[in-house]
């Protein structure tokens, strides 16, 4: 049944008998004004049930099924066993708050609505992308999450192929946001990666409709990323890899939409505020939007029309289109969090446009899925949470440039303070902490220099750099007790001194000489024997030996707050 006749013989809608519990901050069920709240949990319907299985690929309605007392969690809402290792998934009940908006609400849609007998209609709705050993099959787990949301311009869909190319049927990753979510949950950065960036694409595989594995080279010179998807039978899988490149992080997961999601998403939510300091008119552009300067509400093919516009912005460029379209993110955020948040209704509403037009890795490619990782994002807030471009340039390959490469100053402090969790609102506190920690860990005394054993690996550092470390450490440092022990096992992420807790001061020596982090820090918990040596391993941070491996304090880039409203009172 549809969104409009899914009430009871009684004319009640079913989402209206779920009630918000102040106290737990979920909705539970009542079926009638004198009956005692049920605390039924929101779930997959049981395993046993009848209900009918999904067909690979299949994006059809099903009939919801018959309400049942508590069902319990279907197998494949279960945490599965990650592609990448990660620490056990906290416990406890976690409030969902839906905060988010535009691309980003395709997943944040109000966690405690997503009542059982929706659940398969829900399930039907998401479609699924395997990308093989890309990303992680855990929905989310203890750490920083990376999510990658992508925006497709295939023109499929009426009234779409007035947008540019007609010809494109496969689509490209036109409109690109990374999310990163902090470990502590206390903030995220929203970085939108420009579509005319030039990189060089990585190699890639590209799983078959057979179930065969197709490899897909990458590109041999820098090339646009929106090619990263749709060219040459590139996936999803592929533009995470691409971004990997880029920013050294590990991605979790993706997300992609098209242009029908924009029209029926800011329909669902009842339209989304912007606002214009100067007319727009291009009724004869590509978009043809018509707005007035000052506040308008726009919805469905107005909506589309406001983001693919570049008529009438400072340059007319796709730098000045993406910052109209985080401005539009940020206010979509905020009209559900005010406006939706506590309607059962509208949020079972919104979360049905939003599932039909999501694509997803199979990690979260359920509602338990979305509504597990709902769950964490819901925590921060709005304040906390930064929206930003990637820092670029001109091409200064191109006499008139029309594409852009990343800042070589202020991109790397973006990916140093992302790979380091440090939070764009919250800098100067993880400063102050991070001090403090180093200062515990450096308080006391040091060994002398010819006092230290320590074993030189490179896990991930320039090549050659644990030679060079040894060299500068036993010719200009006095450390003669050094041994390079060449590449590590594995690659880490950052550079670490793994020591005994009798060797300690020998790493607070080592510390000062190395110029290490409180993060870098790795005491052990057992004493080691006096030929015992610490281990020092060199991650991508390392640049030379000699050179400290610190923490950049901010980037200089334009950035926004999901919190401030595009018309300042």
């Amino acid at each position: 049944m549809d969104a409009r006749s899914r009430g009871q013989a009684d004319g009640t809608d079913p989402a209206d008998q779920w009630v918000l519990n102040p106290e737990t901050g979920d909705y539970e069920l009542r079926l009638n004004d004198s009956a005692e709240q049920q605390k039924t949990p929101r779930s997959a319907p049981d395993p046993g049930s009848t209900a009918p299985v999904r067909v690979p690929g299949q994006r059809g309605r099903r009939a919801a099924p018959a309400p049942v007392p508590a069902p319990a969690p279907a197998p494949e809402d279960t945490p599965g066993h990650g592609r990448r290792k990660r620490k056990p998934k906290r416990s406890g009940k976690k409030k969902a708050l839906m905060w988010t908006g535009g691309v980003l609400g395709l997943v944040l849609v109000g966690g405690s609505a997503f009542a059982y007998y929706w659940y398969d209609r829900l399930s039907g709705n998401i479609d699924t992308v395997d990308i093989g050993d890309v990303g992680s099959d855990e929905a989310v787990a203890d750490g920083p999450v990376n999510l990658l949301v992508i925006g497709n311009d295939v023109r499929t869909g009426e009234g779409n192929e007035a947008y540019g190319n007609r010809t494109n049927v496969t689509g490209h990753a036109d409109t690109t946001l990374l999310f990163h979510m902090s470990e502590d949950r206390t903030n995220a950065t929203v970085v939108s990666i420009p579509r005319d960036l030039k990189i060089k694409i990585p190699d890639c595989e590209s799983r078959q409709s057979d179930g065969s594995t197709r490899k897909i080279p990458g590109s041999t010179v820098p090339t646009r990323f929106n090619e990263s998807y749709g060219v040459n039978g590139r996936d999803p899988g592929c533009t995470m890899l691409t971004v990997e490149e880029i920013t050294g992080l590990e991605l979790d997961h993706f997300m992609m939409f098209d242009f029908n999601a924009v029209k029926t998403l800011s329909t669902a939510v009842g339209g989304v505020k912007v606002c214009l300091e100067e007319p727009i008119k291009d009724l004869d552009g590509g978009s043809g939007l018509d707005l007035p300067a000052g506040e308008s509400t726009v919805q469905g093919e107005d909506a589309l029309s406001f983001l693919r516009n570049r008529h009438g912005l400072k340059n007319e460029s796709d730098l000045d289109r993406i910052e109209m379209q985080q401005k539009f993110v940020a206010s979509m955020i905020r009209q559900l969090k005010e406006d939706t948040l506590d309607s059962p209704t509208k949020m079972l509403d919104v979360a049905d446009a939003a599932t039909k037009s999501l694509t997803v890795d199979k990690g979260i490619g359920s509602p338990g899925k979305l509504l597990t990782l709902a769950k964490e994002l819901g925590k921060i807030d709005l304040k906390n949470i930064t929206l930003m471009t990637l820092p670029v340039v001109d091409n200064p390959d191109e006499p008139t440039p029309v594409t852009v490469v990343l800042n070589p100053t202020e991109a790397p402090k973006l990916f140093s303070m992302m790979q380091n969790d440090i939070s764009l609102t919250e800098v100067k506190k993880k400063e102050k902490d991070a001090k403090n920690k180093q200062a515990e860990l450096l308080e006391g005394t040091r060994a002398e220099a010819s006092g230290i054993r320590v074993d030189v690996l490179n896990g991930g550092g320039p090549a050659g750099a644990a030679q060079d470390t040894l060299n500068w450490l036993q010719t200009s440092q006095g450390v003669a007790r050094s041994t390079n022990k060449g590449n590590a096992p594995a690659e880490v992420d950052k550079t670490r001194l793994e020591y005994a807790p009798n060797q300690a001061d020998q790493a607070r020596k080592l510390a000062d000489l190395m110029g290490l982090p409180a993060s870098a820090m790795k005491p052990g918990t057992e004493d080691a024997d006096a030929t015992t040596p610490m281990t020092l391993t060199l991650g991508p941070d390392f640049k030379k030996a000699g050179v400290p491996i610190t923490l950049p304090k901010k980037v200089d880039a334009k950035q926004s707050r999901a919190d401030e409203e595009m018309c300042k009172k």
